[in-house]
């Protein structure tokens, strides 16, 4: 099949859901066509070394990636989204007739950045059959300044629904956004599950470098720690004040950074906390290495409506790594915690509760936490892997191309 793949963010961006995509369909022979933009995530920066222009192309055997201007904002505001998100459209509509014209079916990685150049591509491609993978669901609440997008949100929510509508098939991935997805105007009949996987290269269970250990382990308290964005979904000051209550039996360590870093920064130092340490982003091949010297990885969700069915790519990457979670969050992601066994939970937003499940956490014996570590691969093994992902997607892929011909022969 000739695929077309359309995604706001792909790698040299952590973008590797697109990316392992892509390059997995081309080595099982599709010839696969990336329109995207150019790398600036997550500091709304181009990358050094890269300059937007029109017309910047990379090709292999089978896959060649076309990328396309875009205003380079980050999320520091709505506006800053909103420019990035519709300047994105407008290339995509300028670039895609002749690049994506003739492809068999188009896979759009569908997060709200990507919902204008998508219809405005649909409108142009006519009946390309389409299959979105849709990540996300718009929420105006998850806004640091609730209400600065709201004369976006009905726009947005009507793009969307005109997607779902026109889309031959939609996959989802998490159980619950099924639902939300289902209630914005798709087709249950054409919406399926199909759980993200993570970047298996990197993501797999290691021992720890004495490096990791001196970066994480200040003695031998247990150390739970949180990887990734520091920003308004997580609600980080929640664990901080949790791991106030507990200075003394335990570590908490923060890797990243975010538009929420200097709050929870300052919110620790206002606590006057001794265990509740903040390291600054590391390259995703460090990471395994870091999760080893750990002994939790803490998966932190708000109490969203929109958040209930997601799950973040961080419980992905530690079940691949084997690595134990103490998970607060609500909807899918406590649930498949659960079902695997793999770690403890607690309701979101709530920090007495979460200081309970940190004490319990520092109470389980070495051996019981690796039992977690274990069952949690295993889980992501059998639900989640990227070759099983990728062979539900082409199989979507496959459909959508066979019943748009034999819609065509009927006509």
């Amino acid at each position: 099949m000739k695929i077309g793949i359309l995604s706001y963010h792909f790698p040299p961006e952590p973008a590797f859901m697109p990316g392992s995509l892509a390059e997995e369909l081309a080595a099982r022979g599709h010839e696969v066509r990336v329109l995207t933009g150019f790398p600036d995530y997550p500091g709304g920066h181009v990358y050094p070394g890269w300059r937007q222009r029109w017309r910047y192309q990379t090709q292999s055997e089978r896959l060649t990636v076309r990328r396309v201007p875009r205003y380079a904002g980050g999320d520091r505001s709505a506006g800053a989204r909103m420019a990035g998100w519709l300047s994105f459209a407008g290339s995509v509509t300028l670039a895609g007739r002749r690049y994506l014209g003739d492809v068999d079916a188009l896979y759009v990685f569908q997060l709200p950045a990507v919902t204008f150049a998508a219809a405005g591509l649909l409108r142009l491609l006519g009946r390309v059959p389409t299959v979105l993978h849709v990540q996300d669901v718009w929420a105006e609440e998850e806004s640091a300044r609730p209400g600065e997008a709201g004369r976006w949100s009905g726009r947005l929510t009507a793009t969307t629904r005109r997607l779902y509508h026109e889309a031959g098939a939609i996959a989802v991935a998490a159980p619950s956004l099924r639902d939300l997805v289902v209630a914005g105007g798709a087709d249950p009949q054409r919406t399926r599950v199909v759980l993200n996987w993570t970047d298996e290269r990197i993501f797999r269970p290691t021992e720890p470098s004495r490096a990791a250990r001196q970066l994480v382990r200040r003695g031998n308290r247990c150390v739970v720690m949180h990887a990734g964005t520091i920003g308004v979904r997580q609600g980080l000051e929640t664990a901080v004040r949790a791991a106030a209550a507990l200075e003394g039996r335990m570590d908490l360590v923060l890797v990243g950074s975010g538009t929420q870093e200097r709050r929870v920064r300052g919110l620790a130092a206002e606590l006057r906390t001794q265990n509740v340490r903040f390291v600054e982003r590391r390259s995703p091949l460090d990471m395994p290495e870091l999760y080893a010297a750990a002994d939790y990885q803490l998966v932190m969700q708000r109490d969203l409506p929109g958040l209930r069915g997601t799950v973040p790519a961080k419980l992905q990457a530690a079940l691949s790594c084997a690595a134990p979670v103490v998970a607060s969050a609500g909807g899918d992601t406590v649930e498949l915690v659960e079902r695997a066994r793999a770690g403890l939970s607690c309701p979101p937003e709530d920090w007495a509760a979460l200081a309970d499940r940190f004490w319990l956490a520092s109470a389980i014996p070495p051996a019981a936490r690796a039992d977690m570590g274990r069952r949690g691969r295993d889980a992501y093994l059998r639900e989640m892997s990227l070759r099983g992902g990728v062979d539900r997607i082409e199989q979507l892929l496959h459909e959508v191309s066979q019943g748009a011909t034999r819609a065509g022969r009927r006509g």
